[in-house]
């Protein structure tokens, strides 16, 4: 009886020591809930792939061009997380840009870049061949940069305190500190729940990482208040005939003030009306806001880029800091005009959202893309030759159908630019013989490696005409690499496959 007794009484001392079943769900959710990822706001403003046009209904394509980057890397990101990139977050202009491919020089800088075309087979399609045209802008050597007036303006809130956001941002803005000349000015601005100037205009890359070592994230994000500061600091500090921009890094999460992205866009319009130009950089993971970067940096005549490593940091910030700043062309627009007696279907890869009106090419008060010091443009049509099998049949009436004379021209080429601060633009014309179609076969090396990229960059976007051509023949497309950058891209390939 006294065992009895004993067990009894040590059971009942056992049972009060448990906490009751409720307390241990509230305990176990808030648990949960403060070790839970983070969802997953991620905003992009993608467009459909570009349509299959008929040279009959509509023989011109016209489009900006654009140097942006920030795709590939956020795509790099995505796939290094294991995750399939959301369609929308994938263009293929920007992927094809990310590389530089083998344009020759100009050799004259009031022609501010040389214009290369080439035309090849097409892997996945016997019927098509691909046209690409490709830009390269003149460099301008370091000790030839003009002098630059630059306004770090960096997002501080709470969004931004994780490892590959604020730390990342300190990292990269370094580089830049270090590449200062005497005659070039610094200054910081910083935005949370309201907007300060940490560092006044200076010329010492010693105060500049001083300051950056001293920012720490916390707060809600007031990024519109914190932009109206950047620009009039840059314009008390401006400089004539320099550089004078604003370096933009954040996340994209404004939640405070003006959040309105149309707000955004039409404040950075007017001030690159002025003279101060906006480069967006984005950072992080969960709530990054890529369109509203992307389409800040498009009003505002600077370039968009996404910092995922301390590696891509470098390569946007250092080894093409001169690209990133200096201008050497604006409202850059090309046109290609395709001749019926040679082409009867095209489509433009990628740049669906730099699509312009066949006017807008001569109106020189429609804003184009800006092309920076030794930057690269790549575009590649996908055209199908006359008389040859297209994606849509021939029409049954001649009345719908335009006869036309035959003649030795592919297509007329037109690049339509402006000087750095000019008013009137200049127009650069030449014509694509159709011999080239005549004489194309299998892309090879550099082509080759293009329209690989052009591929991996159109299955990740769903592109229903590559039909059975897939990630591991992009990968043998482009063939071996000694090039880092193009053997990650190969790595690349293979993360997509089996992404989810």
């Amino acid at each position: 009886m006294k065992r009895l007794l004993l067990c009894v009484s040590m059971l009942a001392m056992l049972t009060a020591c448990q906490p009751k079943s409720s307390e241990m769900y509230t305990e176990a959710a808030e648990y949960d809930q403060a070790y839970a990822p983070s969802p997953n706001t991620e905003r992009y403003d993608g467009e459909a792939v570009s349509p299959i046009v008929r040279v009959a209904d509509r023989p011109v394509s016209t489009f900006a061009v654009d140097v942006d980057t920030g795709a590939y890397a956020n795509v790099r990101r995505l796939l290094n997380d294991g995750m399939k990139p959301p369609a929308d977050a994938v263009r293929t202009e920007e992927l094809l840009n990310y590389f530089r491919y083998d344009y020759p020089l100009p050799v004259d800088k009031s022609k501010p870049f040389s214009i290369t075309t080439n035309v090849t087979t097409t892997p996945w399609n016997p019927h098509s061949r691909l046209l690409r045209v490709g830009l390269r802008a003149y460099d301008v050597p370091r000790s030839e940069r003009p002098a630059a007036n630059l306004v770090f303006l960096i997002d501080v809130s709470g969004s931004m305190d994780e490892k590959d956001k604020l730390p990342l941002v300190q990292h990269a803005l370094r580089l830049v500190a270090d590449d200062m000349r005497p005659r070039d000015r610094v200054s910081i601005v910083v935005y949370a729940g309201a907007a300060g100037i940490v560092l006044e205009p200076t010329s010492k890359p010693a105060e500049v990482r001083r300051a950056l070592d001293q920012l720490h994230a916390g707060g809600s994000t007031a990024g519109g208040e914190g932009i109206e500061l950047a620009y009039a600091t840059a314009r008390a500090a401006y400089i004539d005939g320099g550089i004078n921009r604003v370096i933009l890094a954040t996340d994209g999460d404004f939640n405070v003030g003006i959040s309105d992205p149309e707000a955004i866009k039409d404040l950075v319009r007017r001030n690159k009306d002025d003279g101060i130009t906006l480069t967006a950089l984005g950072f992080g993971t969960g709530n990054y806001n890529e369109a509203l970067m992307e389409g800040i940096a498009d009003v505002g005549n600077g370039n968009y880029a996404y910092i995922d490593s301390a590696s891509e940091a470098r390569k946007v910030l250092d080894d093409e800091l001169s690209s990133t700043l200096f201008t050497v062309a604006q409202d850059v627009k090309i046109q290609v005009e395709f001749n019926p007696a040679q082409v009867s279907q095209y489509r433009l890869i990628g740049y669906e959202n730099r699509t312009l009106a066949e006017e807008d090419f001569n109106n020189d008060k429609v804003d184009a893309g800006d092309i920076g010091a030794g930057h690269q443009v790549t575009a590649i049509y996908e055209i199908i030759p006359a008389g040859n099998t297209g994606w849509t049949d021939e029409r049954r009436y001649a009345e719908n159908a335009t006869p036309v004379p035959a003649s030795n021209e592919l297509v007329w080429l037109k690049l339509r630019y402006k000087l750095p601060n000019g008013t009137d633009s200049r127009l650069i014309e030449q014509a694509v013989p159709a011999q080239a179609l005549r004489e194309a076969r299998a892309a090879q090396g550099d082509m080759a490696f293009a329209v690989s990229v052009a591929a991996y960059g159109q299955i990740l976007r769903g592109d229903k005409y590559l039909g059975d051509f897939g990630l591991d023949d992009a990968r043998r497309l482009a063939g071996g690499q000694n090039d880092f950058r193009r053997q990650e891209f190969l790595e690349l390939t293979k993360l997509a496959e089996s992404a989810k």
